[in-house]
This record gives structure tokens, sequence and C-alpha cells, in this order.
């Protein structure tokens, strides 16, 4: 017996409907990254192990996909050493697995100026709309393969692009119809909380937990900062700070961490540029949060999240923010660079719990019925000309009974249907039927253009 055909667990099928969908999402994001200035690139799903490893810190790399050396690696290694008994043999991950799939599109990005840095023009704007890969448990909201659409500006220390950032989000999620709350921190911040609860250089132990919050609460992340080495009195000093207004309290809670009140001053200036900025209606949707840590190692800046109000939905749906020297773990010293991503993916599950009633479907907008030889003869060139006004057509293609050519157009929401019998004929004319409200008339091929279009 058979096995029944399957695919990968946290992997999807896509039917035409819900490609159509993705697409409005994709070229929403498309169009609003390039009124900013923000062109395109692509990079390859695969990248060397080494190019990725390191980058997203422990928890990440857990999560990387390493791909098979190709052939029988294991086999070739054994050969290698032939000493070595079935029961001791402890090859290493490198000696099998030299590549893996892209986890994200922002370490391919360092990867990439690098390499092309003559080439490219700084400050660096591009945007990206690939798939990435995630070795991740399945659920609702998370899947082992999903696309980021990201932009980012490699090249510039100005916090006027974290500015632009923010509004290219605000604009993207009107335009799609979701209300959002964008939440912002700093790094800079998180290391001052940690200098002043008295644990200097232990920022990325708080981040990585803290970062759970919402995952495992507030006694989880105790739990887990303590488990850490942190003292109840750090912990408890923790979140005392996290109560308190950073904007016009940094320079008293960090009046011993220097790095501390530049990262409060930085989210005072991101604020304050983008109520000069305007374009929208107020910030109140725009507010701090000192439980954002983005868990990943190469953030040393501001930190940006984005969520969906009014939503059963809590995951983020999008996120980004400043990285320092990124491209210096690729020989690159002193590149700045910032960035944002949209999770298309959670963004469909969002508008689908939403009725997605703002986006029409494409496809199939006029259907020739097939009665036989003569019919066919007929309709193939004036469904050439209708294509070539720019109407998607097609012509059944076989002279089956009528009435499954007309299931077929009405299961495929097929907006007009086009008789071409006899009568057609020796008229030299067509009968368009209206498929929404059954109207019937005689036309020539160019009124039926005139009339669709």
């Amino acid at each position: 017996m058979m096995d029944k055909p399957a695919i990968p667990s946290g992997f999807r099928d896509f039917s035409s409907e819900e490609v159509y969908r993705r697409q409005h999402i994709f070229n929403t994001i498309r169009s609003v990254f390039e009124k900013y200035g923000y062109q395109p690139i692509e990079t390859p799903t695969m990248e060397n192990l080494k190019t990725l490893e390191g980058k997203y810190g422990d928890e990440g790399d857990k999560l990387l996909y390493r791909i098979v050396n190709s052939g029988d690696p294991f086999r070739k290694i054994k050969s290698s050493y032939p000493d070595q008994s079935t029961s001791n043999f402890n090859p290493r991950v490198s000696d099998i697995a030299e590549k893996g799939l892209r986890y994200d599109l922002t370490v391919p990005l360092a990867r990439y100026v690098v390499m092309h840095q003559n080439e490219i023009i700084f400050p660096f704007k591009r945007y990206q709309i690939q798939p990435v890969f995630r070795a991740d448990r399945p659920q609702k909201g998370r899947y082992r393969e999903f696309y980021q659409c990201d932009a980012d500006v490699v090249g510039s220390d100005s916090l006027l692009n974290e500015v632009e950032l923010i509004q290219i989000y605000i604009e993207v999620f009107k335009e799609l119809g979701i209300g959002i709350q964008i939440y912002l921190n700093n790094r800079k911040i998180l290391e001052g909380i940690a200098e002043v609860i008295g644990a200097p250089g232990r920022m990325m132990d708080i981040a990585v937990s803290i970062d759970k919050l919402d995952k495992i609460g507030m006694d989880g992340v105790r739990k887990e900062l303590n488990l850490k080495g942190f003292t109840s009195e750090q912990i408890d000093k923790l979140f005392s700070i996290q109560a308190l207004d950073i904007i016009n309290g940094g320079a008293q809670i960090f009046h011993n961490s220097e790095t501390g009140r530049k990262g409060s001053t930085e989210l005072e200036y991101i604020l304050k540029t983008l109520n000069i900025a305007g374009g929208f209606t107020n910030l109140e949707n725009i507010g701090i949060d000192l439980s954002l840590a983005r868990g990943l190692d190469y953030y040393t800046g501001t930190i940006i999240e984005v969520k969906a109000k009014n939503s059963s939905f809590k995951s983020s749906l999008g996120g980004g923010g400043r990285y320092d020297n990124l491209t210096g773990v690729f020989g690159l010293q002193g590149i700045s660079g910032v960035g944002i991503s949209f999770g298309a993916d959670r963004i469909y599950d969002v508008m689908e719990e939403q009725g997605f009633s703002t986006i029409s479907s494409k496809g199939t907008h006029v259907l020739f019925i097939n009665f036989d030889e003569a019919s066919e003869t007929y309709a193939l060139p004036l469904l050439t000309q209708i294509r070539n006004a720019g109407i998607a057509s097609e012509l059944y293609p076989s002279a089956e009974k009528l009435k499954k050519q007309m299931k077929y157009a009405n299961d495929k929401k097929i907006s007009f249907v086009i008789f071409t019998g006899e009568n057609e004929r020796k008229l030299e004319m067509l009968t368009l039927k209206d498929m929404s409200s059954g109207e019937q008339m005689m036309l020539s091929i160019d009124k039926i253009i005139e009339k669709i279009k």
C-alpha cells in the first residue's frame, strides 16, 4: 500500500486564491519600499554554514537547517578513519554539512555588502522579499519556511533612518488595513540597565530572558535569570527600572551609565523627529517597551517591534533594529546599518482573521465556450485579440456539455462567458454573458473588450 503524499511539518502549499492574497501583501510592501528609495536585491537560499553560524546567538544556532554534503558523507568520513569503530564514530558537523538554509535576510545582506562593497553606493538602501527557514516548533503564526520582507540602510549612523523605517511600517499597515502598535527600545538602554543593577557586561543574558516575557511571564523570566546567576536583588531592580519613564527620567536612572543615557537620548530623538515628520494622526500607537530585546546578537542600538491591535494573534508582525558592525565579522569594519522586516505570513493570518475584505481575486476574467471544432476555429483568433487587450481569458479545451463548462466558469469565479455558436459565427458577432447578473448581449469583439475594460 502506497503512503499518502505529505509535506514536512511547518511547510505549506498555497492555493491560487491564497497566492493572490499573498501577492497583494508583497506588492503593497514592495511599493512602499520603492517609494522611500529602497532597491531590490536577492541572495541564495543556501549559504555557507560559516556565514550563518555564530550570528544569531545560541538560540538561533539551534534553529539553523544544516544541509548534508552531497553523496554519502558518513561513508566518506568513515573511510578516512578506518580505525574508528561504529560505536565510537563521532564526526564533526563540518565534516558532514558545510552549507545551510538562510535563517534570515540580514546576515546574507552583510555578506553581500562585503562581497560587493566596491559596486555599492553608500548609504546602501536595499529591500529583499524572500523565504527564510528555521527548524522551529511549528504552530499557528510560526512556520519552518516563511517569507521576510526586509528593508535596510547600510553605511549610515543617522537616526533619521530609524525614523524613516518606522514611517514605512505605519504606511504599509495603513494600506493593508491593519491596526498596529509599534514598540521601541534600545540595546544601549539594556546595557545601561545591566550596569545599574550591578551586572555589567551581562546585557545579552538579560536580553535573551526578558525577550521571553510575553511567552513565559514575569515568574518564568525571574526563574531563568536566577538560574543564570542573577541575585533576587538584581532581578527586583531590573523590573523596577522597567516600570519607569526612560525618556523623561533617563538622566536620573542612568546617572552612572553613559551608555544608558545615550540609549534614552536616541529614543527621545526618534520620537521627537517622528512628530516633526508628521504624515499620521498621532504617536499614541508608538511606545517604549523596556522588555523588548529582540533575541538576536547583532543588534546594538534601536530595537523595533510591531504587533497587531484587536487581533487574536499575539506574535509580532515585524521587527528590526540597529546593528553597528555586522559586516565586521566578514572583514569590513566600521559599517553601521539599520533595518526592519515584515513577517508576511503572520500578516496574512491577521488579514485572514479580518476577512481580506479589500482584496479582489484575480485569475481568468473571460471564458470562451467550446461547442465544436468550428467554434474553436472561430474563437482562437478572438481569444488572442482579447488577451492582447490585457484581459485574462481562456477557451475551454474540449467540446464538453454546456452544463459542465458553465460549472467550470462558476467554480473559478469567472466574470464573463462568451458563446461562439453557429448563429454568432454567421453574424460575425459574439454573445457575452455577465455571470453575476445573468445578462446576455450580442456584441462585436471590439465592443466586448471596451465593455469589460
